[in-house]
């Protein structure tokens, strides 16, 4: 689905780079989260991939235009703006070019699949973060999107919503085979979700399992005893 090879990126066009010599492959029905520090570079490999930004050098390639993406939530989003769900919804299916037939059919099963159905006649600024990035999910599944690309999720989302969340994402995943890319803070979540971890650190990329990465740590924390 995304292949990235010998990516270099600076915002300054060159040394010292941000992220050095990537090379790696996400494959069709994968879950990848992207973790590391703050400033390890997660939001500005998403921004390449989603093609907003240019590589220094090397190249990525993603197999697909119908591409999803989920912000992170603003609480003051839309606060003034008296707009429903249905309605910020049909404003952007009509956007992609959706006919009205096609449109109508696609947001009530793009609301069902979030389980916000029974919310659609609610003003979006009136809901919680949970709810919200829901919607924005839904927002991102119109068209029917193979690659979902997603900013912190649980940004703004309280804990019982939070698993909620992580817990229908994994079902888009696994069930509908829908491939997911996000930039993760939540490493707990991240691993708990996730089919492979794409960690960055010092500008590189280090690609594992959630298991392998939770052993490597296991492995930092306790001493090894045969040293000295």
């Amino acid at each position: 689905m995304i292949s990235i090879s010998h990516l270099y990126f600076s915002y300054t066009g060159g040394a010292p780079y941000l992220l050095r010599d990537l090379s790696f492959n996400i494959e069709e029905g994968s879950y990848a989260s992207i973790i590391g520090m703050n400033g390890a570079g997660k939001t500005t490999l998403m921004r390449l991939v989603l093609g907003f930004l240019s590589p220094s050098s090397g190249w990525i390639r993603v197999a697909t235009k119908e591409i999803g993406y989920v912000p992170q939530t603003d609480p003051t989003s839309m606060a003034g703006f008296p707009i429903t769900v249905e309605e910020l919804l049909f404003s952007f299916a009509s956007a992609k070019g959706m006919p009205g037939s096609d449109r109508d059919e696609a947001v009530e099963d793009v609301l069902e699949a979030v389980g916000m159905a029974g919310m659609k006649r609610s003003l979006f600024p009136s809901l919680s973060g949970g709810e919200r990035q829901r919607v924005l999910l839904a927002r991102a599944l119109l068209g029917e999107n193979r690659l979902l690309i997603l900013d912190e999720p649980s940004t703004g989302v309280d804990l019982r919503s939070q698993r909620e969340l992580y817990a229908l994402l994994k079902s888009l995943n696994r069930q509908r085979g829908i491939t997911i890319v996000a930039v993760e803070h939540n490493l707990a979540e991240a691993v708990a979700s996730s089919t492979e971890l794409i960690h960055l650190m010092d500008g590189r990329a280090h690609i594992c399992s959630p298991a392998a990465y939770q052993e490597e740590e296991k492995k930092e924390l306790v001493p090894d005893r045969n040293e000295g």
